[in-house]
């Protein structure tokens, strides 16, 4: 496991853009990939919706359909910080954006992924 932070949220108008960071404090995310997931205060059970996953490599990446063209998964190994640039933020993009990172290769669900971070709070004023 990895001790991952996130940092880079905001309050924001609709339309504005934002990027999180998320950077491993302890252990080094070259074989890792990594993931970002948010949490919908409010939400039922509070589960995390899969927002955008990259490989170790930054080879392959895959989003869910509500972000694709809007959102940007990437990630830096030389600075053990992955990245997610957010375009055209929507008031529905409200939430904690958290990251996570699993060895291997990456899945959509929480149960695929054993290294959490804490969360940033981003908030989409309409």
């Amino acid at each position: 496991q990895v001790q991952l932070v996130e940092s880079g949220g905001g309050l924001v108008q609709a339309g504005a853009s934002l990027r999180l960071s998320c950077v491993a404090s302890t252990g080094t995310l070259n074989t890792y990939a990594m993931a970002w997931f948010r949490q919908t205060p409010g939400a039922e059970r509070a589960e995390r919706e899969f927002v955008a996953a990259i490989t170790w490599s930054g080879r392959d990446t895959e989003y869910t359909d509500s972000v694709k063209g809007r959102f940007t998964i990437s990630r830096d190994n030389a600075k053990n910080t992955g990245y997610l640039q957010m375009d055209n933020l929507k008031p529905e993009d409200t939430a904690v954006y958290i990251c996570a990172a699993k060895p291997g290769y990456y899945g959509p669900h929480e149960v695929d992924y054993d290294s959490w971070g804490q969360g940033t709070q981003v908030t989409v004023s309409s």
